[in-house]
Order: structure tokens, then C-alpha cells, then sequence
């Protein structure tokens, strides 16, 4: 009996850990600020954004109309936007550092019944001066690939 315990234990401490790291979406190389940015980025897919810490008045714009106003509406459409119910993936991010701005650029597929309809090549731009995203800033240009 007790060494289907140990065992049990060890397996569960195993999947927990195993479950961390896929939940945390990190890339081991990211700094603290790159993280939270990307914890963003994941969340768009996910639509789960437990993980996103944003300041409680955080602003989004994209294309250069304001479409974020708080960090509790921004929590919730990620969460629940039917914007972001038609994202099926995000690939080929990279991110650069600067004092408190992070910008990630990638490409975000996007389609019905999965099947990819639209490529768009994202620039985001993030400014996280405490360990909470205070504003972002979007470009999105279509991509042809």
C-alpha cells in the first residue's frame, strides 16, 4: 500500500509540474516584462486571462481606434470576446525590450470550423512599467501566407 502511495504521489507531483509549465506559455529566454506580454498574447488563444495582470486602468488601441478601456473589460473580452472567438493560433512571435515597452510581433491565423480564413501580421506594442500592462498599442496588416 504504501509504495502505491509514493508512487501516486510522485506521478501527481509530476503532472502538476507538467501542468505548470504548460500553463504558464513562457519561453525561457523571456524577461519578466516579455512574460506578461506574452501571457497576453496566450490568452488570446486560450481565452483565459487569469494569467494577464492588467493595471485597473489599462487602454488597448488598435488601428487607431481605442478598443480597450480597463483592465477589467479587457479581462473580460478576452475571456469572453467574440472578437477573439475566431483566433485559432499565433506563431512566429518575437519580442523586444526597451526600459518599460515591450513589442511582440506575430502572425495570428484566424477562421471558422478550423479552417484558417485570414493570416494578419500583429505588432503590439506594450508598456508594463510595475509588472502590470498599462497600455497596449495594435497594428494589424493582412498577411498573405
Amino acid at each position: 500500500m504504501k509504495r502505491v502511495v509514493v508512487l501516486s504521489g510522485a506521478v501527481l507531483a509530476v503532472v502538476h509540474a507538467g501542468a505548470g509549465i504548460a500553463a504558464a506559455g513562457s519561453d525561457p529566454v523571456d524577461t519578466p516584462r516579455e512574460a506578461i506580454a506574452r501571457a497576453y498574447i496566450d490568452a488570446l488563444v486560450s481565452h483565459d486571462a487569469s494569467a494577464v495582470p492588467f493595471a485597473p486602468d489599462a487602454t488597448r488601441v488598435e488601428a487607431g481606434l481605442q478598443t480597450g478601456y480597463s483592465g477589467p473589460q479587457l479581462t473580460q473580452d478576452l475571456n469572453h470576446g467574440v472578437q477573439y472567438s475566431v483566433i485559432q493560433d499565433i506563431r512566429d512571435i518575437s519580442m523586444s525590450e526597451s526600459g518599460d515597452v515591450v513589442t511582440a510581433r506575430y502572425l495570428l491565423d484566424s477562421g471558422i470550423a478550423g479552417i484558417r480564413l485570414l493570416t494578419v501580421d500583429i505588432t503590439e506594442t506594450f508598456v508594463i512599467p510595475d509588472g502590470t500592462i498599462h497600455t497596449i498599442t495594435a497594428t494589424i496588416v493582412p498577411s498573405f501566407q
